[in-house]
């Protein structure tokens, strides 16, 4: 099941914010008359079920398949066309404090790279103190049979490898640690 949102008050607009991993915002705006802006866009979004209990989301005539895969207070991850994606939704008061807060909070200079998934580590591709740039491949993961290229978030520094070669990774251990 993927998460629904309604017009709880129908005599009203409920505006919501998307905020993914990646800071890429996007403010969807549930109208009183059942239909949705997405970033100031009225937009034709319709959430669709199957009979075998399969939701699709429905925009420009494609529907795409999605599928609800955590759900952890306001953060979700969401399965759309075999794609995971990771992202909160907030009200705007909560956005407005999230920003808020963001710019009090002191900045780590080190960026850890986490498992998004159990695997086992088949190789990692850099050395301790070794400069990395954004995008770069890091290590390789392997899941479900199949290898994934983990790759650099933020150009810097390797500052510590917390793993090794044949290692098995559950999701969420920090692999390596970068300074930025």
């Amino acid at each position: 099941m993927i998460l629904k949102i309604k017009n709880k008050d129908k005599k009203s607009d409920n505006k919501y914010i998307a905020l993914g991993l990646d800071k890429k915002k996007y403010e969807f705006l549930f109208k009183a008359d059942n239909t949705v802006a997405v970033n100031k866009k009225k937009s034709d979004i319709r959430i669709e079920e199957d009979d075998d209990g399969f939701t699709y989301v429905v925009w420009e005539s494609r529907r795409v398949p999605v599928e609800l895969v955590e759900k952890n207070q306001n953060r979700y991850e969401v399965l759309v066309n075999g794609i995971s994606y990771k992202f909160s939704i907030e009200s705007p008061i909560s956005y407005k404090r999230k920003k808020f807060l963001d710019k009090t909070q002191i900045q780590s200079k080190t960026e850890s790279i986490i498992a998004p998934m159990p695997g086992k580590i088949i190789d990692v591709l850099v050395e301790p103190n070794t400069h990395v740039s954004q995008g770069e491949a890091i290590l390789i993961l392997e899941a479900m049979k199949m290898q994934n290229e983990i790759l650099s978030t933020v150009t810097g520094k390797i500052k510590s490898i917390n793993i090794r070669k044949d290692d098995n990774v559950m999701k969420d251990d920090v692999l390596i640690e970068i300074e930025k």
